[in-house]
């Protein structure tokens, strides 16, 4: 039985260990500042975001970058809450904002790949970002990416999302878990290829791209049926056509904020749909980390219970919980530090004891024929 043990403890220790030397070897930008020439167009689908539509909307009057180059689409998904009128009081009294409101044009079953289809057609400028009405991007946003764009020959670009920082458990839980899934995005693109890797995550809340390099890859033709991974499946897309060109911004100025789930229901929810996609991946890398993860934490919960029944030394139990420990320590404290977010790791003891728990709970779920996703029921 010891062999079988040691043989994935060993697996995830390589895997963790590889990400962290990936983190470190993904640069940041350079410093230098390049003319505000590029024409972005941001797109924002959303669906009943009343509450949450000011704080973006003033974060993008607050942005550092000419007027003239940005125009916000705004797609309404079918919301039956204050959301539109939110926006038209914005629009009277922000006339000199290039922002258009529209209604999304449900043609598959994916509503949120619908809008930002629509989005994209209807967009007048050359480059595209989306994000999500839940956000706050910061006032030297654009001017970030403006400048990698003018830096390097790409197509596509990957921008850091992290949680605001929260008082409760929930949320302190809810960080550190996205701290790691950002940790692992960076440490894959800081491998560049190199243990037969390949990018696999991103977050459609800060995402960049070449409309016509969305054209190019035909959208999202070949995974319109799935109802989540607007921003995986086109970044698999993305990097298979163009590989080199597809990058990760590693920019503190790019650094998006958004807010956790306010309960255990909608975190789970949100984590079954995020999960439910990983068997749709169209690469070997992503399933496989998918899986090391699942098997790693799944087997210390069986050793857990084995030693609870006598069945397995205590000693050999606290040996690899401590390895494992130790392991995601490192991956989060360069993320942490990235983000400025270090204070959360505070809550990283207790966090540890429940993560297994949760992350087996959560993939178990996604094996579920449906999930709840703004107010609607999906089937898989």
């Amino acid at each position: 039985m010891i062999f079988p043990i040691l043989f994935i403890f060993a697996t995830y220790s390589v895997l963790i260990l590889s990400l962290s030397k990936g983190f470190n070897q993904l640069k940041s930008p350079g410093t230098k500042r390049y003319p505000s020439e590029i024409a972005f167009s941001i797109l924002v689908p959303f669906r009943n975001e009343a509450l949450n539509l000011p704080d973006l909307l003033n974060s993008f009057i607050a942005l550092n970058y000419p007027k003239n180059k940005t125009e916000f689409i705004l797609i309404n998904d079918q919301s039956n809450d204050t959301s539109e009128r939110v926006i038209k009081e914005f629009q009277a009294l922000h006339k000199t904002i290039n922002l258009v409101l529209i209604n999304n044009e449900t043609q598959s079953g994916s509503p949120k790949k619908d809008a930002i289809e629509l989005g994209v057609n209807r967009a007048s400028n050359p480059w595209i970002i989306t994000t999500d009405a839940d956000c706050v991007v910061p006032e030297n946003w654009l001017q970030a990416f403006n400048d990698f764009i003018c830096s390097d020959s790409l197509k596509m670009i990957v921008a850091p999302v992290t949680y605001f920082n929260g008082n409760t458990f929930l949320d302190k839980f809810q960080l550190l878990d996205f701290l790691s899934l950002q940790g692992t995005t960076m440490g894959v693109f800081g491998l560049e290829s190199k243990w037969s890797s390949r990018p696999f995550l991103c977050n459609g809340a800060n995402l960049c791209y070449e409309k016509q390099a969305f054209l190019d890859v035909n959208g999202y033709e070949g995974n319109r049926n799935i109802i989540s991974g607007d921003d995986v499946f086109l970044l698999e897309k993305m990097y298979e056509k163009f590989n080199e060109k597809v990058k990760f911004l590693k920019s503190e100025e790019a650094v998006v904020m958004t807010s956790t789930k306010k309960t255990l229901r909608e975190l789970i929810h949100q984590r079954i749909r995020w999960a439910a996609k990983t068997s749709s991946y169209g690469h070997a890398y992503g399933k496989m980390v998918g899986l090391i993860v699942f098997l790693a934490n799944a087997l210390l919960i069986t050793l857990l219970m084995l030693s609870i029944f006598n069945s397995f030394p205590w000693m050999y139990f606290g040996f690899f919980f401590l390895l494992k420990f130790n392991l995601d320590f490192i991956l989060l404290y360069k993320t942490a530090s990235f983000f400025n977010q270090t204070q959360v790791l505070k809550g990283y003891f207790l966090s540890s004891l429940m993560y297994p728990l949760f992350t087996v709970f959560v993939a178990l779920l996604s094996f579920r024929k449906s999930f709840t996703w703004k107010e609607r029921t999906f089937q898989k």
